[in-house]
């Protein structure tokens, strides 16, 4: 039986070399990241808040960076052990966060919730569903141009293997992470537009990709230097949502560009961490976040 494409090792050197002994906890900014446990087939959850918390969870940030990047079929999964309170060891056998939160954004804004749950002072005087006084900036990665390869009668015949790979595609794990995605930008989308604040959340994905720019793993000068001009390419399209009915993303006349609505982000962040420093009697100089 083959093993995965890669076997890791330049990748895991990498990331341990930049990261050093670095844990979790000592993260410069609250960060949540996913996992996957694949022997108790669980979400395992890492973030500079829980690792504050629970010294089990305050692993090194290389074996979280390297767990979390550990797609099936292209890298091996990663175990690492840590050790709680009293002493005694606790065992993670963990694979990509995709598998559990393909888009993590309904993750964050539910650790968001629960640390307002907890009595956490850095969200005080949040309520723990107030979602409109939430800013959500939701990046994707991009993916590829639906094909349309397949239909209910071609699926019908497959087997296993048919499911796992067929036509250079890999239909179950594509139908799995696909759905994720859309299904989570669909519910913050849905939710932001209920709560009339959907100013608040910015979802920006190129879901149209061909070719080499839609793989994972073609890392290529040219193919990096393509995908620079997709993101540039990008801030000058027009702002999308979710059709509640269809589920399709369709512009939204009420927005500008992604890149007239990063800058007004950008703006209100600037603003809110004025009237932040304001009250604690921090003189802030004046600047304009525009001219960026």
């Amino acid at each position: 039986m083959r093993g995965p494409k890669y076997d890791g090792q330049y990748l895991h050197s990498v990331v341990k070399e930049l990261l050093g002994e670095t844990r979790v906890g000592e993260a410069l900014q609250n960060i949540v990241i996913p996992t996957f446990d694949i022997k108790l087939l669980q979400p395992t959850i890492f973030s500079r808040y829980d690792a504050r918390n629970d010294v089990s969870k305050n692993a090194l940030l290389s074996d979280v960076c390297i767990s979390t990047s550990a797609a099936p079929t292209y890298l091996p999964g990663h175990h690492f052990e840590t050790k709680d309170k009293d002493g005694k060891p606790r065992a993670f056998n963990l694979i990509d966060g995709g598998v559990a939160a393909n888009n993590p954004t309904m993750l964050a804004m539910t650790d968001v919730s629960k640390q307002i749950l907890l009595g956490n002072q850095d969200f005080f005087p949040i309520k723990p569903a107030d979602y409109g006084k939430f800013m959500v900036l939701s990046l994707g990665t991009g993916s590829a141009k639906v094909e349309e390869k397949f239909d209910a009668a071609a699926c019908s015949k497959w087997g296993i293997l048919g499911w796992l790979y067929n036509k250079g595609a890999t239909p179950l794990i594509d139908s799995f992470s696909q759905a994720s995605a859309d299904l989570v930008d669909i519910q913050a989308s849905v939710l932001f537009q209920a709560l009339r604040c959907e100013k608040r959340y910015l979802r920006i994905q190129d879901d149209e990709l061909k070719g080499d720019t839609s793989s994972v793993d073609v890392s290529t000068p040219e193919n990096l230097n393509r995908l620079v001009e997709v993101g540039k390419a990008l801030l000058k399209r027009s702002v999308c949502r979710v059709n509640v009915e269809t589920g399709k993303t369709v512009p939204d006349d009420n927005r500008g560009t992604n890149e007239e609505e990063l800058i007004s982000f950008a703006r209100m962040l600037s603003q809110e961490r004025k009237a932040r420093l304001q009250k604690k009697g921090v003189t802030v100089p004046h600047s304009s976040v525009s001219k960026y």
